[in-house]
């Protein structure tokens, strides 16, 4: 069906809005689907850059699957790298890591870390606050790979200052002094 609208849509003069939604929509089932490769091609497809940037914005902005969010923050990242405002694309930067860091973890814990996807550091956080310091590990050597350069909101130095500050409280032993009587 979204084959043939979009037939249509070459045929008749459709409103840019409606030829958004639909791409949009069609976007959306294809990454829901799993169908990377038709959603490359649909979004090759489109002839017009802005209602690209449009679509792909949309779709990542209504939080699809995991996977899906991967695929579209890498898109963006890669096309329209220029097109977008230095917040934004630390957003979509930081969504990017945090989706990679996301399926570095075990399939079956995703689920409860895919809210934080956009937010790397405070997954990272909320791992070491639930001591999965094997899968912090993981995280981390990912995060150090992936901000070799880039301006995403945080720095190595301060995934380096979280691990000092939760490896300190690890450490921290409170006790009390026994008086000696005599």
């Amino acid at each position: 069906d979204y084959e043939l609208c979009e037939e249509w849509g070459h045929l008749y003069p459709v409103p840019r809005e409606d030829l958004i939604n639909l791409h949009r929509e069609h976007l959306l089932h294809l990454l829901e689907t799993g169908d990377m490769e038709k959603a490359s091609q649909l979004l090759q497809r489109i002839e017009d850059p802005g209602i690209c940037l449009a679509i792909s914005e949309q779709c990542l902005d209504q939080h699809p699957s995991l996977a899906a969010s991967h695929f579209l923050a890498d898109y963006l990242t890669t096309h329209f790298y220029r097109n977008l405002t230095t917040a934004r694309r630390n957003e979509i930067q930081a969504l990017c890591m945090g989706s990679k860091v996301l399926l570095t973890l075990p399939e079956l814990s995703r689920v409860n870390y895919f809210h934080l996807s956009s937010r790397p550091l405070l997954m990272l956080e909320q791992l070491l606050m639930n001591m999965k310091v094997d899968w912090v590990a993981v995280a981390v050597q990912t995060l150090h790979q992936l901000l070799g350069g880039q301006e995403v909101g945080f720095t190595v130095e301060d995934i380096d200052n979280l691990l000092s500050k939760y490896a300190e409280k690890a450490l921290d032993f409170p006790f009390a002094l026994k008086e000696k009587r005599s």
